[in-house]
């Protein structure tokens, strides 16, 4: 009687570590809590199930949002906990110089000052509606290994210390309620080697119980026992969060961790389907396109791709964090991104940096709403569109490739981006002028479609235009309706271009991210 009871209680205690919200996840098994599995671990079985998600295609346009500790420094970028331990760097000189040695004020000092005090979920959610956005990615846990969500898992967390409030959830609760679709990062991973420069001299991450401070690795190498606590962690976040997106950084490729993420990816759908629901997994590298969304850092694709594909960058030029002295991007050089982005079947989404008691600056918030009224008159050519056979035309070279987008290019009216939404037709020219020549729409081109109408987004005026051999000329009216870049909407009786050949390739980059 004595083992029938022990037995019990045995399985008592591990239906109930099972549940949602406690400390187990069985991260052998890829199946959700329901049991759904039809997703499995490789790359062949998720490419014939998984699909984009039409939200995701449609949408366009998100929000990013770094935030945590590392705002309450505030000076030079969002690593400053690893730099701070970087002997002989800025970061370090600067600390000591402000707060005092490593052994005396170590980065987990920093926690109690993050109080996020002024922090109102609802605010923000309005915000990033007026700016156009249609989701949001909150990063939920950055190298520092501070989680801004209630983790079990983790006891360095904005619930218990700090803010002491769930931000994750706070957040999701505010975006749903504006309609936005939410999503969050998680940059678990790195933590394992982010604070090994600590062990090179006194400081406080040589105090082995500090479990913030990670697995302190020498360098950039995994183990399967770190991959194992990473996939913990991750099960976690889809478990609680529910998150219809979730964004990774570019160490998740490793070789190591590759097996675990394949896991993850196949746990996520299966729950994915539990919920109704369909969801978007960003990397920058190493995994097949058609099974993720392969993911450009401060940078855009230089061909239009097959697959769905994001850029990832911030408002701010010099961090992703809130740093003084911060220079910011325009909502031009921000707008025009987004179009060429657009055109090229991606999206972007754009990051931001609020202070350390939760308020955003007023120059960001700025760029946000300028950006929004922008997409209030030209919305019709982003928001659902899709891109046509090529992407554009004009001479300027774009920017192309990882961290390369904090120079704006000076683009001319010739220089034009396309989209398509049915039998509309959009030319987005990225400059005023009198007319321009949109050679791709020739007679050749538009064959035996027929323009029903020509009009310019935001304008009430007339529009004169002219289909000739050698293109579509397009008067400009005599009043601009924006600020910048202007939507030409060309109503056809048919999809035109058809018969042509896409330029759309699969064909990413090496670096990425």
């Amino acid at each position: 009687m004595r083992k029938i009871l022990i037995l019990f209680l045995i399985t008592l205690l591990f239906a109930s570590c099972r549940q949602p919200g406690k400390k187990f996840y069985n991260i052998d098994s890829v199946a959700s809590p329901k049991g759904t599995e039809i997703f499995q671990p490789n790359w062949e079985n998720i490419a014939k199930n998984y699909k984009f998600p039409q939200w995701f295609v449609d949408g366009k346009f998100g929000i990013f949002i770094h935030w945590g500790v590392y705002a309450v420094p505030a000076f030079e970028n969002e690593w400053y906990a690893r730099n701070m331990y970087q002997k002989d760097s800025k970061v370090y000189e600067h600390h000591i110089a402000t707060w005092g040695t490593q052994d005396k004020f170590g980065y987990k000092d920093f926690i109690p000052m993050f109080k996020a005090e002024k922090f109102n979920a609802d605010e923000w959610a309005k915000l990033f509606k007026a700016a156009g956005a249609k989701y949001v990615v909150l990063v939920a846990e950055h190298h520092d290994g501070f989680s801004m969500y209630a983790s079990d898992l983790n006891k360095w967390n904005a619930a218990q210390m700090g803010p002491k409030k769930d931000i994750v959830g706070l957040l999701k609760a505010a975006a749903e309620k504006e309609g936005l679709t939410f999503g969050l990062s998680t940059h678990r991973a790195e933590n394992a080697w982010f604070y090994n420069g600590g062990m090179k001299f006194p400081s406080d991450v040589q105090d082995m119980d500090i479990s913030l401070y990670g697995r302190r690795y020498a360098d950039q190498t995994y183990t399967d026992d770190v991959a194992r606590e990473w996939l913990t962690h991750t099960y976690e976040l889809v478990n609680k969060y529910k998150p219809m997106l979730i964004w990774f950084d570019w160490t998740v490729n490793d070789s190591i961790l590759m097996p675990y993420f394949n896991k993850f990816l196949a746990y996520y759908y299966n729950n994915a389907l539990d919920w109704g629901e369909e969801v978007v997994v960003n990397t920058k590298q190493g995994y097949p396109t058609n099974i993720q969304v392969w993911d450009v850092e401060r940078g855009k694709a230089e061909n239009m791709m097959l697959f769905p594909w994001q850029t990832d960058t911030s408002v701010g030029k010099k961090s992703w964090c809130y740093i003084d002295g911060e220079e910011n991007k325009t909502p031009e050089q921000i707008v025009h991104d987004l179009i060429d982005i657009v055109s090229k079947n991606g999206n972007l989404l754009l990051n931001i940096g609020p202070r350390a008691d939760g308020t955003i600056t007023d120059e960001q918030k700025n760029i946000l709403l300028s950006i929004g009224e922008w997409l209030n008159i030209n919305g019709e050519s982003i928001y659902e569109t899709r891109c046509w056979k090529k992407f554009g035309e004009g001479e300027t070279e774009s920017t192309k490739g990882s961290f390369s987008d904090n120079k704006a290019t000076a683009y001319t009216a010739q220089d034009m981006r396309f989209t398509t939404k049915g039998n509309d037709f959009y030319v987005i020219t990225l400059n005023w002028d009198n007319e321009i020549l949109v050679k791709s729409l020739n007679k050749g081109t538009v064959n035996d479609a027929k323009i029903l109408d020509v009009s310019l987004l935001g304008s009430k005026e007339k529009i004169d235009w002219k289909l000739t051999d050698k293109g579509l000329v397009l008067r400009f009216p005599s009043t601009k309706p924006c600020d910048y870049a202007y939507s030409f909407k060309v109503s056809f009786n048919k999809k035109v271009g058809e018969h042509l050949q896409s330029e759309a390739t699969n064909e990413v980059m090496k670096h990425g991210g």
